[in-house]
């Protein structure tokens, strides 16, 4: 007779580093390979296997509630560095928008939406600087805390902070995501009333037609001039986005 008893308590390990790697960018996403998304998991798990306990008998009714109780840990890990990036990416969003990219989008393979080339740029940039940091280990090392704070099998109950965490996830978005921008947005601003006073200095001119490619030119040169804080704000940024995801994933007790 088969013993299904290990391969139950080997699933509901895997689901919560499959969590993180199905929705951290930086472990997979949603643009790797599934089979490469699986093989990570696996790879993941069995390195946990020696440090976690794991319930002796993983059957039973509440089988369904401990899976979603692995999943919606992992997810919340993951969100801190989803987090990360969709800030990187909203900078991209309004420095495009400022600049005049908004008139030409393309489908981003990291999250499937139409993003500007400036939203794309941002997002791989803050990718490259996680790996540079190797703040991808520190989400690793939150994912196997996580499993002495959070046991597999223990707790079931929803923390009430749960709605100031996800404030604080998306304060965390538009905070980093404004940071990254200002540069190009304040230098766009001022170009934007130079030429309305021009207008209103010579009516004859049609700003319109004139005004789009001064807009894309000083917008180049603003970004490629302040594209060199971008590592900087996101080393600052990553120790907040750890420590949400683990305060949102400790939230699921």
């Amino acid at each position: 007779m088969i013993e299904f008893g290990p391969i139950v308590r080997f699933g509901l390990l895997m689901l919560r580093p499959g969590m993180l790697v199905v929705a951290g960018p930086a472990f997979g996403g949603t643009y790797a390979p599934p089979l490469v998304k699986v093989g990570l998991t696996v790879f993941l798990a069995l390195a946990l296997v020696p440090v976690v306990a794991l319930p002796a008998d993983g059957a039973g009714p509440g089988l369904m509630v401990l899976a979603m109780r692995e999943v919606l840990v992992g997810l919340a890990l993951a969100m801190g560095l989803r987090a990360l990036v969709a800030a990187a990416e909203f900078a991209g969003h309004l420095s495009g928008f400022q600049i005049g990219f908004t008139y030409a989008s393309l489908v981003d393979p990291q999250t499937g939406a139409r993003n500007n080339v400036l939203s794309a740029l941002y997002g791989s940039l803050t990718l490259l600087v996680v790996f540079l940091l190797d703040a991808h280990h520190d989400f690793l090392r939150a994912l196997a805390y996580s499993f002495d704070a959070l046991p597999v099998g223990a707790g079931g109950a929803v923390s009430a902070a749960v709605g100031g965490l996800v404030a604080r996830t998306l304060g965390l978005v538009f905070v980093v995501g404004v940071q990254l921008a200002v540069p190009v947005v304040v230098v766009l601003l001022v170009v934007e009333v130079a030429l309305g006073l021009l207008s209103r200095a010579a009516p004859t001119l049609n700003v319109m037609v004139q005004g789009f490619p001064i807009r894309v030119l000083v917008g180049l040169f603003a970004l490629a001039a302040t594209l060199r804080v971008v590592p900087a704000v996101v080393r600052s940024a990553v120790p907040h986005a750890v420590e949400i995801g683990a305060q949102l994933g400790l939230a699921f007790r």
